[in-house]
């Protein structure tokens, strides 16, 4: 286990390369967690000493209150229209960049602002980079109506793929369910590994009542990894061919 110190080293360092991407004048998508709002305040802190404009769509109700409290301007992803990067965390990346997100619960809104930009960077700290996803429990956004009777059908669909006897559990902040800005529920899949994670994605998505998964595969171009001394390595989805 990664120690927490380190880390947040580490993603400070992915934070700070991240804010060297970016331009002014940029449409930027801000996303959410751990790593994000350290890239956050980083971002904030430039632009407060460069004194350039930018237009920030955020992630989650978290991510637009921690900007604008620090001087961004956040509007909505549909007054700006379309982006031309958006910087994230991640849960888990692997060797073809395709990742494991939703820990924060923001999973729905990072994909649709991931999928509305050019570009998609990921910031992480070196204990995100894994040989296969799985280990992180996979985060699946339901409607609440109905929503054990889409458990069953997500346990169908593990079964179909040979994830027998895995558990799915109901996310919850303590005694109560978690609900997303979307007011929905979250159920985490213990898989332990992904075989096939194209496969997994499709029956997911094809689930009444299931909103979004929290598999984003294809979809981020660099991921930057910070180390603890404060370097960085950048892996980029052309060097996986």
């Amino acid at each position: 286990m990664t120690d927490p110190a380190i880390a947040d080293l580490s993603k400070d360092a992915a934070a700070r390369a991240a804010v060297a991407l970016v331009e002014p004048g940029m449409r930027l998508g801000l996303g959410t967690g751990s790593t994000a709002a350290i890239f956050v305040r980083r971002l904030a802190q430039r632009v407060s000493e460069e004194g350039f404009a930018l237009r920030c769509a955020a992630t989650s109700k978290a991510t637009a209150e921690l900007a604008t409290s620090l001087g961004l301007g956040v509007e909505e992803l549909d007054e700006i229209g379309w982006l031309d990067l958006t910087i994230d965390g991640a849960d888990e990346v692997d060797p073809d960049l395709n990742l494991i997100k939703g820990g924060g619960a923001a999973h729905l809104r990072e994909k649709i602002v991931a999928t509305a930009s050019e570009r998609m960077v990921v910031i992480a700290d070196q204990g995100k980079v894994v040989d296969r996803l799985g280990q992180f429990h996979l985060p699946v956004e339901v409607i609440p109506f109905g929503w054990q009777a889409t458990r069953k059908l997500i346990q169908r669909a593990l079964d179909r793929l040979d994830l027998t006897q895995r558990p799915i559990l109901l996310r919850k902040r303590g005694d109560a369910p978690l609900r997303t800005d979307e007011g929905n529920l979250i159920l985490d899949l213990a898989l332990e590994a992904i075989p096939d994670a194209e496969a997994l994605a499709a029956e997911l998505s094809s689930i009444a009542g299931v909103v979004e998964h929290g598999l984003f595969l294809n979809i981020c171009e660099l991921a930057i990894i910070g180390c603890p001394d404060g370097s960085v390595v950048e892996l980029r989805r052309e060097d996986m061919a």
